[in-house]
C-alpha cells in the first residue's frame, strides 16, 4: 500500500493542476503562469507575466467561478458516495440509492412545468428564477430523504436493509412521476428539463458559490470526523455498538450530511452521475477501506475529476457545450467495469 502522506500530496497537487488547466482552457486561452499572475495580482503580489484585461475578466468572472463550483460539487458528491458506501457496507451504494437525486429531480421537473408561465424559471437568468428552482429542488431532496428515513425506522431503530428498500421504492416512484410530467411538457419545457437532468456547471457564478458553500463545506468538515465510527460500523451494527459507537446517531448524521450535500449540488448543477460511485472505488484499490483516509481523499479526487470532466464538456463539441452528466457517464462506465474486472478474482464465486 502506498504511503498515505504521498497519496495526499499527489491528490492535492492534482487538484491544483486540474484547477490551473481548467481555468486556462477555452475560447480565450490563458496559460497557467498567466492564471497564477492574475490571481497573485488580485492578492497584491505582482509577477513579471504579461496578460490582458480581457484575460483577467474572463478568468475572474467566468472560468474561476465555474472551476470552484466544479470542485465543490465533485468533492461533495464523492465524499457522500464514500460515506454512504460505508454506512450501507456496500461498495455499490451512492447518493441516488436512497432517493435523494430522484426526489430533487422530480421537484425540479415539477417546478419547471408548473411555473412555465413565469419565464424567469425556465431561463434562470434572474435571481428569482434561479433561487426558486434551486430552492424547491433542494427541499425536494430533503423531503425525499426524510421520507425514506422515516419509512426505515422500526421500534426506534433505523434498519439499513429497510432504508435501502425504501430508497429503491421512492426512486421508482419519483422516476415514474418525473416521466409522467416530462411526457406532458411542451418543447421549451423539455429543453430545460433535458439539459438540467443531464447536469451542467453553466450556471456558475460567485453568488452560486456563496449559496452552495455552507451546504457542502460544513459536511466536508464533519463527515471525516465520523471516519472511526464508520470503520467500526464496517464490522457490523452489533460489533460497532460493542465498541462504543452510537449506531443510531451515526446513521442519522451520515444521512443528514449527505442529503445536505447532494440536495444542494443537484439544485445548482443538475444530475451528475458516477462521481459518488466511482471515486471511492478508485481510491480503495490504492488506499484500502480505512475511512480516515478514504473520505478526505475522495473529496480531493472527486473535485479534480469533475473539474477535468467539465473541461471536456466545454471543448468536445465547442462552441456548444455537452452536458457534464454525459461526460461522467461515458468516462465512468468503462472505468467502473475495469475496476470490477480487476477485483473479480477477489470476489467469492457463486456455484449454481
Amino acid at each position: 500500500m502506498i504511503n498515505q502522506r504521498i497519496i495526499h500530496i499527489i491528490l492535492i497537487a492534482g487538484l491544483i493542476i486540474s484547477g490551473l488547466v481548467a481555468s486556462g482552457i477555452g475560447a480565450m486561452p490563458i496559460s497557467p503562469l498567466q492564471v497564477i499572475a492574475i490571481l497573485m495580482d488580485k492578492a497584491g503580489l505582482h509577477l513579471p507575466v504579461a496578460y490582458s484585461t480581457g484575460m483577467a475578466d474572463v478568468l475572474l468572472q467566468i472560468r474561476l467561478p465555474r472551476v470552484c463550483l466544479g470542485m465543490l460539487v465533485g468533492a461533495g458528491l464523492a465524499i457522500s458516495g464514500a460515506a454512504l458506501q460505508g454506512l450501507f457496507r456496500n461498495p455499490l451504494a451512492d447518493p441516488s440509492l436512497i432517493g435523494i437525486s430522484a426526489g430533487a429531480s422530480f421537484f425540479a421537473v415539477l417546478t419547471i412545468v408548473s411555473f412555465s408561465a413565469v419565464t424567469f424559471v425556465l431561463d434562470g437568468s434572474t435571481l428569482p428564477g434561479y433561487y426558486l428552482l434551486n430552492g424547491i429542488t433542494f427541499l425536494g431532496a430533503c423531503f425525499t430523504s426524510l421520507l425514506v428515513f422515516r419509512l426505515s425506522r422500526t421500534g426506534g431503530r433505523t434498519l439499513i436493509a429497510t432504508l435501502l428498500l425504501a430508497g429503491l421504492a421512492i426512486n421508482a416512484l419519483c422516476g415514474a412521476f418525473t416521466g409522467l410530467i416530462t411526457y406532458t411538457a411542451n418543447n421549451e419545457q423539455l429543453r430545460s428539463i433535458t439539459f438540467w437532468s443531464m447536469g451542467s456547471l453553466g450556471a456558475a457564478s460567485w453568488n452560486t458559490i456563496i449559496a452552495l458553500s455552507p451546504f457542502v463545506v460544513l459536511p466536508l468538515v464533519l463527515l471525516p470526523r465520523l471516519s472511526r465510527s464508520l470503520n467500526a460500523f464496517a464490522l457490523g451494527e452489533a460489533e460497532a455498538a460493542y465498541l462504543g459507537v452510537n449506531v443510531k446517531k451515526l446513521k442519522q448524521q451520515v444521512i443528514v450530511l449527505t442529503t445536505l450535500i447532494v440536495g444542494a449540488c443537484v439544485a445548482v448543477s443538475g444530475i451528475i452521475g458516477f462521481v459518488g460511485l466511482i471515486v471511492p472505488h478508485m481510491l480503495r484499490t490504492v488506499t484500502g477501506n480505512d475511512h480516515r483516509h478514504l473520505l478526505a481523499d475522495s473529496a480531493l479526487l472527486g473535485a479534480s475529476l469533475l473539474t477535468l470532466a467539465d473541461v471536456l464538456s466545454r471543448v468536445m463539441i465547442s462552441p456548444a457545450e455537452l452536458p457534464i452528466g454525459i461526460v461522467t457517464a461515458i468516462l465512468g462506465t468503462p472505468l467502473f467495469i475495469l475496476l470490477l474486472m480487476k477485483q473479480k478474482k477477489y470476489l467469492p464465486g457463486i456455484v449454481s
